[in-house]
């Protein structure tokens, strides 16, 4: 796989610009079928001055809602990874 179709988008969310701040631990929406490797190799290969020093994968259950009375509606599950860094920064808004 290539590390585009790995690495989804960034979670951006209050608690995860703190992580990023204090500890130095990114959050990221990665492709299901992605093991720990090849998502430390993504990271390293989309910002080459980046050191990954740890991977945490937690996979996130689907959901069902309910709209209107008799319409279900459900959400795919998803995989979250969050990445440690042992030297230098992933900067995900770049000239903003």
């Amino acid at each position: 796989m290539h590390w585009r179709e790995i690495i989804r988008r960034p979670i951006i969310t209050e608690k995860t610009n703190f992580l990023a701040a204090e500890y130095g631990q990114y959050t990221f929406v990665v492709d299901s079928r992605a093991n720990k490797i090849q998502i430390k190799e993504a990271i390293e290969l989309a910002w080459p001055n980046v050191v990954v020093d740890k991977v945490r994968i937690a996979n996130m259950p689907a959901k069902r809602a309910r709209r209107w009375r008799r319409v279900a509606v459900r959400k795919p599950g998803w995989k979250k990874a969050f990445v440690t860094l042992s030297s230098g920064s992933i900067e995900l808004f770049e000239g903003v």
